[in-house]
């Protein structure tokens, strides 16, 4: 599982010629195939949670675990591997080299493989075993490394020796994207709301990563003026909050998070602090706990980051209605909970890591029995 040194195989050439028939050839057939994957896809579904009808505020859970790679990220990965094709940084033969944490790897090896070029994945040790799983499946190798704050330098090495390229997530997400349009995350959910009684949400909850898809719905709120505003939830071990707070992009955290996916060590270049209207810190046994509600009111298991989002989400629910506001909320379950069943889903790893769930269970069943958030 893991490649502890350079990739095998023969080393690409540092450079190809753009203008060559076969280059040519070859970057319209990957860029055919990965449109096509989009056309094959059909949109996710926008899920509603339970909610008392008297309240007058509805709760929406976009789903993106049902992409065919299972996750949010397959999105950035159709974005990043678009934006690196056409701008001729992915040649025939040289590997694609990323820093994640799980499920953006999962997604680039998927469209590696569709267009035919090597995929190599440089993620902490602690990445759960099925991400790891997944990521082979599409005939991708995992690089480890132990300390999570080395992936960004270890792939930009990894990259320069394989001749490569370093797809750097946390740099391009904000920019690969159409964030206009042309069926972006947010322009679904709009599309989806139309029939809704409250078609335009007062709040749309994200968790940051790299901070792509908080940057792609706040863009495209003011770029079509819609009213909505945009809350980042951010866990326990992450600087985003600290950097968005106190206006500091040179924010750090020292530990790394344990809600993969989301929260970063640095303030990420594709994270834009000045296009968020609210931010909030989630604890990750809180984010735990609205997994735990998550299940028992749609009966899905979804990984971490959704239970961040949710967290928020119902927070800003529970705000509303405490001000007798109507409206809705939109946020995203971004992967199923199969993936993390070791993690998040098992009382050994939550007592090993001090996690203590009850007390935000006990928060999240008053305030859906009464209506009162407490603390």
């Amino acid at each position: 599982m893991n490649s502890p040194g350079d990739p095998g195989g023969p080393t690409a050439t540092l450079d190809v010629d753009r203008s060559d028939p076969a280059y040519r050839a070859w970057l319209k057939e990957a860029v055919r195939r990965v449109q096509a994957d989009a056309n094959r896809s059909a949109d996710t579904h926008l899920l509603r949670f339970p909610l008392p009808a008297a309240w007058d505020v509805d709760l929406y859970l976009k789903d993106e675990s049902t992409h065919p790679t299972g996750s949010l990220k397959h999105r950035l990965a159709r974005s990043l591997f678009l934006h690196a094709l056409c701008n001729g940084w992915i040649r025939p033969e040289a590997p694609v080299v990323e820093a994640s944490s799980g499920s953006t790897a999962v997604s680039e090896a998927y469209f590696a493989h569709l267009v035919g070029v090597p995929f190599i994945a440089v993620m902490p040790r602690t990445t759960s075993p099925e991400k790891c799983r997944l990521i082979q499946f599409h005939g991708a190798r995992c690089h480890f490394v132990d300390d999570p704050h080395t992936m960004y330098e270890e792939a930009a090495a990894l990259a320069e020796r394989s001749g490569g390229h370093y797809m750097d997530q946390f740099t391009y997400a904000e920019r690969a994207t159409d964030w206009r349009g042309n069926n972006n995350i947010a322009e679904s959910v709009f599309r989806q709301l139309r029939h809704e009684r409250h078609p335009e949400p007062a709040w749309i909850v994200a968790t940051a990563g790299t901070g792509g898809t908080s940057a792609t719905f706040a863009r495209y709120v003011r770029y079509l003026r819609h009213d909505t505003r945009i809350c980042v939830a951010d866990p326990e071990n992450s600087c985003f909050f600290d950097g968005w707070y106190d206006h500091d992009p040179l924010a750090r955290s020292e530990r790394g998070s344990r809600i993969e996916g989301i929260g970063r060590p640095r303030m990420e270049p594709s994270f834009l602090p000045g296009a968020i209207d609210r931010m909030m810190k989630v604890p990750d046994a809180a984010s735990v706990a609205a997994l735990h509600t998550l299940e028992r009111a749609l009966g899905r298991k979804a990984g971490g980051s959704t239970g961040t989002g949710l967290w928020g989400a119902l927070k800003i629910v529970a705000e509303m209605v405490a001000g007798g506001t109507p409206g809705s909320v939109v946020t995203l379950l971004c992967d199923p909970g199969e993936r993390y069943l070791d993690k998040y889903y098992s009382d050994a790893w939550l007592a090993a890591e001090g996690l203590d769930v009850a007390p935000y269970d006990a928060v999240l069943n008053e305030f859906l029995t009464t209506g009162r958030w407490r603390g």
